[in-house]
């Protein structure tokens, strides 16, 4: 069978994510970068420009978005409800980190669940000339929000996983690597994509009026143990659970999540400087560059890594 040739793409992106947009595009030689002038009113609404909009009429688009913030958003489904109407091939939004997805459950009545609203926002994004828009999302929360989405958009869900194997495999440690999760949830999400890695399950149980972090399932003794899970807040749970596993013997504790959201420089806590005493660091703290924020913040800061997304999002467009 013939090879299939690579499609040409046109990849448009917001100002936050002009670095990993690069990065993308220096992992392949048919992704041409195009841009979007984003400029205001006096009122502080959007006043966009598409450039070159004539040019990739037939063409192959994508669009690289960051949602950091409510604040940023608006401008940016603008321009994604804008360029499938430009007589376009195809059209694939790129959205890394989906920034309503843990918010995805009504326990009272009254509760939002936004993830659902945020899915259904992106569900009407228009057609273009070759079909629905198809959406490219890292490690969604929780995989059922998958069903939140319409028949209109194809949601296709990749994981960062893959860079961390292949960074684990680069330690001089490697063979004495378990993983650990701070909670069933992080388990059911990613164990099957880990299972040739001794693990450690943690849990939260009730004492009192506080949860405390328990060790459910396995033996971190003497091991480099890495908590994996999707994303980081403020990061408490990730330091009780280093916690435990340390007073349980672990050799050392790393951690890796896909989204390093950090509200309000939360990252702060697991700088070496910071931490409390040498047996409450981090040897290590990946994350993928799916928040472009975060990753200016901890720059060329320990313990933190970035483990970048673009070479999977390259391969992505090719889908």
């Amino acid at each position: 069978m013939a090879k299939r040739a690579k499609k040409q793409i046109n990849l448009f992106y917001c100002a936050e994510s002009e670095e990993l947009a690069r990065k993308v595009a220096d992992h392949s030689d048919v992704i041409q970068l195009q841009t979007i002038s984003w400029r205001n009113f006096d009122d502080g609404f959007p006043n966009l420009f598409i450039n070159n909009a004539h040019d990739i009429r037939g063409q192959h688009v994508a669009f690289l978005a960051s949602f950091s913030s409510p604040g940023v958003i608006f401008e940016q489904i603008s321009a994604i409800f804008a360029l499938p109407k430009l007589f376009i091939s195809s059209f694939t939004l790129v959205l890394p980190f989906f920034p309503t997805g843990s918010f995805e459950r009504m326990e009272e009545e009254g509760d939002v669940a936004t993830a659902f609203t945020m899915a259904r926002i992106l569900s009407m994004i228009p057609k273009s000339r070759g079909g629905p828009t198809s959406i490219v999302i890292y490690d969604i929360h929780a995989l059922q929000e998958r069903f939140y989405f319409g028949d209109d958009v194809l949601p296709c869900f990749e994981t960062g996983i893959p860079l961390l194997l292949q960074r684990l495999h680069e330690l001089p440690d490697a063979d004495n690597i378990t993983i650990a999760f701070p909670d069933d949830g992080a388990w059911k999400r990613f164990h099957k994509l880990l299972m040739h890695f001794p693990m450690v399950v943690c849990a939260k149980v009730r004492e009192g009026d506080k949860r405390i972090v328990r060790i459910k399932e396995g033996n971190p003794e003497g091991r480099h143990v890495v908590i994996v899970d999707d994303l980081v807040q403020s990061g408490g749970t990730l330091i009780e659970c280093q916690k435990v596993l340390a007073a349980h013997g672990a050799g050392k504790v790393s951690a890796y999540v896909t989204h390093g959201v950090f509200p309000k420089r939360s990252w702060e806590r697991f700088l070496h400087n910071n931490a409390e005493g040498s047996d409450h660091q981090f040897a290590y703290f990946w994350i993928t560059d799916s928040c472009p924020l975060t990753v200016k913040a901890i720059a060329n800061k320990a313990p933190f890594e970035v483990l970048s997304l673009a070479g999977s999002i390259a391969n992505a467009l090719q889908i």
